[in-house]
Parts: structure tokens; C-alpha cells; sequence
């Protein structure tokens, strides 16, 4: 006997003819995700096995595979030859200590003499003798114990099925650049769009000295949190002082926000294409702040010239999105006194319904070109690798 981990899959099962693609990604994923903690992978029908690791590494390998994208479940098992009496004794293991029990059986093996139900009691009644206080409840037990019984004559004993993240393997739906800052919400739709596939990099705007360089090592923090999920991600730091203050000094205040934003996105868009991203993400939830409504996202998204702009969170009010964070481990960090770069020069009365002409108007006195080659020349690179944090 001894204890191994059973591994199964969700959407990429819905899949066809291209289903082994993403099956290999995922695999890569998997591979990835434990390539720290000595263990064997091996690939069974419709699911995957890791054993051969220590029992003191069992919970950092559930830890580390729960956050795989693309996986539906997974159980801690007990994998024994198919002897009913030491499955019996294993099962007498597992039960609860009170409540009720029920035992299902898969049987594979169809050379086995009994049914799966005729299994079911006959496992049943070994947790009975062991724990007579127990009751068997078939329909609304507090307990299930799974018996799983192949065709080469080994079985697999488990009590719990660990949700997974769920969603499609990261590195099937392509590239994005995210727009990473250190607030709540950014973090929280990178996760999203990782969930759906998509590998990531991300540009964070930093304004030295006005912000300070714990704020930039914040968001980088974040950024190792989210690795856990996403895999591997590139952090494109973009200088943003001469910016601001170009904007400060030659621009109607009430345009700052909007007219910042814009040049944001167009570096964005540049940096995208220049790494083989086909998409932006944003954090944007509609009418959330003065940035976010329908006519500022419009007059912003209006520079993006080649590529969609996602925005995970358009929909999801800011409890849910807090929520999400606290669930994906990025709250706290993001909710560290740091200065973004967004509350620099902050106005007192930012437009809420800017109208393109008059925005570009607004930008016309700027050298848009030249601040945007100027702060493109100073990114700093950080490459953030999984599970640094």
C-alpha cells in the first residue's frame, strides 16, 4: 500500500480533435508546478497519478497541483492491489470518527464476481465491524468513500475530492499584457484571464520619486504571488515621471487621469506586440471610479489601435473582486500603504464623461511621441519566475 495522488481534469475533456494540445499544455503545467518536490508523474486513462514522493511533501504537492488551471479535482489515495480484504481494512481507516458513510465503488476490473453495489456492502460492513456507531446513509452521507478498481487488478481508496482551480491551461489561449499596478483589482484580472489560458506578462507604470521603490517591489510582490497560477511572468517597469509631470504642466487638470491613461495604453499596446501578446487586460470595473465610465473606457481604448483590450472585472462589483483577492492570496499585499503612480498629481474634480475630441484637444499640447520613446527607453525588466515569493 502505499499513498499516492489522483489527478483529474475538467473543460479540456469537452475538447475534440485538438483536445491532445491542450492536454499537453496542461501536462507541461503539472510538470512545472511540482518540478521542486521529488515525486513520479505518470499520465493513466482520463486522469494522471503522483506518487513516489515522501508523506511530509503530500501536502505541498496538493498545495502546489490545486493551483494548476485546467484541473477539476484531485484526492490523496491509498493504491493497493486488488485484495478485498486489505481494501476492506483500508476503508475501515478512512471512516469518520460519527455521522454517517457511504462506500461507491467503480469497478474497471469486470473479471471481479461481484457488482459495484454487491462491493459497496461488502466494503461497508468492514467499516461497520471496525466502527459499529457509524450508519450507512446512501443518500445524504456525511462521509463518502471511494473505491476505485482498474483493470490491472490494483485499486485506488480515497475519502475527499480537493476542488481545483478549474478553467482551460495557462499557455493555450495565447499572450497578454497586463496592466499591473498595486491596488487590488489588477491582480485579481490577471488571475481571470490566466484561468482561461492565457499566459501572462504585465507593465507596471512607476513614478520615482514621487512613488516610492516599496511601491514598485509591491506590485512586483504580486506579481510573485500570482505564479502560483500563472507560470513564469515578464514585468515591463515603465518610468512614468516625465509623463506626469508633462501632463501636470501643459495639461487642463481634469484631463489628467483620462489623458494618462491613454498614453498608458498606447505603451501597452507596444510592448505587446513588440512580446507576442494578442490582447491588453485591465482591471477596470464599470463606474467604479472616475476613469471607468463608459465614456472614459471609450475615450481610452480609442489609442488601442490593433489589439482587444479585456477587462475581467467590468461587471464584478468591488466586494466580489476584494473577495477574489483575499481567495487568490493578494490582498494584503495589495492593500499595503504604497503610493501608485495613478495618485500622483492627482486632480480634485477628474471628468467623468470625457468626450474624445475635447480629450484630444487636451493631449494636442503634449509631444505624446516623444514622452512615450523616452519612457520606453528607461523599462527595467523583471523576470518573475513560478513560486518566487
Amino acid at each position: 500500500m502505499k499513498q499516492v495522488i489522483l489527478i483529474r481534469y475538467g473543460e479540456i475533456f469537452l475538447k475534440g480533435r485538438n483536445r491532445s494540445f491542450f492536454e499537453r499544455t496542461l501536462i507541461n503545467n503539472l510538470r512545472t508546478a511540482i518540478s521542486t518536490i521529488p515525486c513520479r508523474f505518470t499520465k493513466l486513462q482520463g486522469r494522471y497519478l503522483v506518487d513516489e514522493f515522501k508523506s511530509e511533501d503530500c501536502d505541498r504537492l496538493v498545495e502546489a497541483l490545486r493551483r494548476v488551471f485546467g484541473l477539476h479535482s484531485l484526492s490523496v489515495a491509498y493504491h493497493v492491489d486488488t485484495d478485498l480484504d486489505a481494501i476492506g481494512a483500508i476503508c475501515a481507516q478512512l471512516a469518520p470518527d460519527y455521522g454517517t458513510f457511504r462506500v461507491t465503488v467503480n469497478r474497471a476490473d469486470k473479471t471481479l464476481p461481484m457488482t459495484s453495489i454487491q462491493l459497496a456492502q461488502h466494503f461497508g460492513g468492514y467499516v461497520l465491524d471496525a466502527h459499529p456507531h457509524l450508519k450507512v446513509d446512501l443518500y445524504h452521507a456525511d462521509k463518502e468513500i471511494f473505491v476505485d478498481l482498474r483493470e490491472d487488478k490494483t485499486a485506488y481508496v480515497f475519502m475527499d475530492k480537493i476542488p481545483c482551480a478549474g478553467g482551460m491551461p495557462v499557455g493555450c489561449s495565447g499572450k497578454g499584457m497586463a496592466l499591473l499596478s498595486g491596488g487590488i483589482d489588477s491582480p485579481v484580472a490577471v488571475y481571470r484571464m490566466a484561468r482561461r489560458g492565457m499566459e501572462i506578462n504585465a507593465v507596471h507604470f512607476h513614478s520615482f520619486p514621487y512613488t516610492s521603490l516599496m511601491a514598485k517591489e509591491k506590485t512586483l510582490d504580486l506579481a510573485r504571488l500570482l505564479t502560483p497560477y500563472t507560470g513564469n511572468i515578464r514585468v515591463f517597469v515603465v518610468p512614468f515621471t516625465e509623463v506626469q509631470q508633462a501632463i501636470h504642466a501643459h495639461c487642463p487638470s481634469e484631463y489628467m487621469i483620462t489623458i494618462m491613461r491613454r498614453i498608458m495604453m498606447r505603451i501597452a499596446e507596444r510592448l505587446a506586440i513588440a512580446n507576442g501578446c494578442g490582447s491588453l487586460i485591465t482591471g477596470e470595473s464599470l463606474a467604479q471610479v472616475a476613469s471607468q465610465t463608459q465614456e472614459s473606457i471609450l475615450v481610452t481604448n480609442h489609442v488601442v489601435k490593433t489589439l482587444p483590450v479585456f477587462r475581467p472585472l467590468i461587471g464584478t462589483d468591488k466586494e466580489e473582486i476584494i473577495k477574489e483577492a483575499r481567495e487568490i492570496g493578494t490582498f494584503k499585499t495589495s492593500i499595503l500603504p504604497y503610493e501608485d503612480c495613478c495618485t500622483v498629481f492627482l486632480p480634485k474634480n477628474p471628468i467623468i464623461r470625457p468626450q474624445l475630441e475635447q480629450t484630444e484637444i487636451a493631449e494636442s499640447k503634449l509631444d505624446v511621441e516623444a514622452l512615450i520613446e523616452s519612457a520606453m527607453a528607461g523599462i527595467e525588466i523583471v523576470d518573475i519566475k513560478q513560486g518566487e515569493c
